[in-house]
């Protein structure tokens, strides 16, 4: 690991106010965006993440008031994803302050999007955002794991680590992988998945889902992770940036 770790935290926003459950059901409000943005980037966030959890499942588009409202907060990078579906939601997008930009359900529906994206803004703006899941019932998939999409509400049949794979070769920047078993638990982060991804991809890879003590951070930092995107801790007060950045160091792991 010769590049410094990142620490996002990760903001789930559903009709203006951040949200947090467990596996996507259950949510309970977690606070204000912008106030959650401001905060962690005092903390030391290295970067901000704003996921609209709601804007595929309700086919809209991201609401572009908050995020222009969360990036005039925000002295670090912001990657805002949820119902990007054109070279043009990514245009309206980065024009309201987002740095980055990540994409999911578009992206299964017409892979062409991906070299879309990256053609007119670069690579480097472009994180695909990978929502996978065991597979338990149906056809099982070549590595075990299958991409969901409208917020893990809908199996699709794909296998994670080879659309992963593909989305790179199309001009993806960076892998945010999401599992969506972990995702909310606080149990640890996927590190067989992670392992299993990190092995296909060069490019940056984001660990995401079920973090909850400082050892599980480190733990995916080991597994091959770039950068480790977290939410229920931040949000509820469990852990706070500094905390996790400390523990990372005391174990070794370079971070910014």
């Amino acid at each position: 690991m010769s590049a410094a770790i990142r620490v996002i935290p990760c903001l789930d926003v559903d009709a203006g106010r951040v949200v947090k459950g467990v596996n996507f059901a259950d949510l309970r409000d977690a606070g204000d965006p912008v106030e959650l943005a401001r905060r962690y980037d005092a903390e030391g966030a290295d970067e901000v993440t704003f996921l609209d959890v709601s804007a595929s499942s309700s086919d809209r588009s991201t609401t572009l008031d908050v995020v222009t409202r969360t990036a005039s907060e925000v002295f670090v990078p912001l990657t805002v994803g949820g119902g990007v579906r054109t070279t043009d939601d990514v245009d309206r997008l980065l024009r309201a302050g987002a740095d980055k930009v990540g994409v999911n359900t578009a992206a299964i529906q017409r892979p062409e999007v991906i070299s879309e994206i990256a053609e007119r803004f670069g690579s480097q703006v472009l994180v695909i955002s990978v929502d996978a899941r065991r597979v338990v019932d149906g056809p099982p998939t070549p590595s075990g794991y299958e991409v969901t999409t409208h917020g893990g509400r809908r199996g699709t049949g794909i296998d994670a680590v080879a659309w992963a794979r593909e989305a790179v070769e199309r001009g993806a920047g960076e892998v945010l992988l999401n599992s969506m078993d972990a995702d909310g638990t606080t149990d640890g982060f996927d590190l067989e998945m992670l392992r299993d991804v990190r092995r296909e991809v060069a490019v940056p890879l984001i660990a995401s889902g079920g973090a909850g003590v400082p050892e599980h951070f480190v733990e995916a930092a080991r597994a091959g992770a770039d950068a480790l995107l977290a939410a229920t801790v931040f949000h509820f007060g469990t852990l706070t940036v500094g905390q996790v950045k400390s523990a990372l160091r005391e174990a070794g792991v370079h971070v910014r």
